[in-house]
């Protein structure tokens, strides 16, 4: 797929910010930069998609009446004793 060229006004903070970023030679461009901050957002938004998800899950499953917290508390540390 061609690359689309896009344009964008970041403003004097960030336009700051990138050329820092390129004169340190950590990017070779301001579109690299533009690409790793896009691909973290993306991340980012999976990971709350699936917490989301999970709580949502939590939410439609059935209330557990005979939870021990001392035991499952026990159970977790033996088996974190166990592993390390």
């Amino acid at each position: 797929m061609a690359a689309k060229n896009t344009s964008v006004v970041l403003g004097e903070r960030y336009d700051k910010f990138i050329a820092e970023l390129l004169e340190d030679g950590r990017y070779a461009s301001a579109s690299e930069v533009l690409r790793e901050g896009l691909r973290l957002v993306e991340e980012r938004e999976q990971k709350f998609k699936a917490l989301n998800d999970a709580l949502e899950k939590g939410e439609l499953s059935e209330v557990v009446h005979d939870f021990d917290p001392d035991a499952f508390i026990a159970r977790m540390k033996n088996n974190h004793e166990v592993s390390a």
